[in-house]
């Protein structure tokens, strides 16, 4: 199966990321680990979550996605075969907030007892802390990977400024650069992240990987109308783009899925792992029918004129 390198680092990944918000949410703990086994089977390696997952539930405190997981690190042995991303910098509760030296080395502590492992192979700020200056979150990632604790680090909703400025700061202080960015990008969402992010990502040769690939469900083609978004999980983001625009943008995605007699999702997905600057999406799944989709999209080579056919409608 075709891999590809983090930025300049040494991991190497299958171009498609299982994102772990969904385990202990709207995948139980045993849906979770069929779906964890289905994916390494499948050839694929690299799975992200958070330590913020999933804190949003009533009644969760966050960390089940990481314990989940752990879980099945455990039961399977199988840490080695993953390439493994989890996050810092979601508020956690009185005294667990921001990315202060502090804050991260009591944080990954709390991953990586939770993940029941000794190391971190992407370690990400999820949230920037503009209170925080760069160089002191650099420094504590730095202690972490001097440690032995984290392999890589990335980075996510931050600014291009300050994204950038880390990006400086890592280089005239000898500390870990930012490898990747995860950016909210997918086709009904391009115009922040291909202004203003791809062109540094291309410069600095930064891994992307994209969440929300599949617009929170919207390009799987499940939302057609508002009488769809009832009762389902991430109807406020889907609803976003249940008008004019999201429509032909799915009519396009829909022509596509038909000629070439493959899933809405698997195109959507094909046109994000043909991007440029893009290592891998990341996908959820809640069932193993769901989960065969987004695998099957590493089997899809879009032909150039399809791109420019979903390039069209998605501007």
């Amino acid at each position: 199966m075709q891999q590809r390198r983090l930025g300049r680092s040494d991991l190497v990944v299958t171009p498609l990321c299982f994102g772990g918000n969904v385990f202990g949410w709207t995948a139980d703990r045993a849906t979770s680990l069929r779906l964890l086994d289905a994916f390494l089977d499948a050839g694929c390696n690299f799975v992200d979550t958070a330590d913020g997952y999933s804190r949003w539930v009533e009644g969760h405190q966050g960390g089940e996605s990481e314990t989940i997981l752990g879980e099945w690190f455990a039961a399977r042995g199988n840490r080695d075969k993953v390439v493994l991303a989890t996050k810092i910098g979601c508020d956690m509760g009185p005294g667990r907030q921001g990315l202060s030296r502090e804050r991260i080395i009591s944080g990954v502590e709390d991953s990586l007892r939770r993940l029941r492992t000794d190391y971190i192979d992407l370690y990400q700020t999820h949230f920037d802390d503009e209170n925080t200056p760069v160089a002191e979150t650099l420094e504590a990632y730095h202690s972490l990977v001097k440690a032995g604790k984290v392999r890589v680090i990335g980075a996510s909703n931050m600014r291009s400024e300050r994204l950038q400025e880390s990006l400086t700061t890592s280089h005239e202080q000898g500390l870990p650069r930012y490898e990747t960015l995860q950016p909210e990008y997918n086709l009904c969402e391009r115009q922040t992240f291909e202004s203003t992010f791809a062109p540094l990502c291309a410069k600095e040769q930064i891994g992307v990987i994209p969440y929300f690939s599949l617009a929170a469900g919207f390009l799987t083609g499940k939302y057609r109308s508002e009488s769809d978004l009832a009762g389902r999980a991430r109807a406020a983001r889907a609803g976003r783009y249940v008008n004019e625009r999201g429509f032909r943008i799915l009519d396009a995605v829909d022509s596509v899925a038909a000629d070439l007699d493959i899933k809405p999702a698997q195109v959507a997905l094909a046109w994000l792992m043909a991007r440029p600057t893009v290592a891998a999406p990341i996908a959820s799944a809640t069932s193993l029918d769901q989960l065969a989709q987004l695998v099957g999209a590493l089997s899809v080579k879009l032909p150039s004129e399809v791109m420019v056919k979903l390039d069209a409608a998605s501007a």
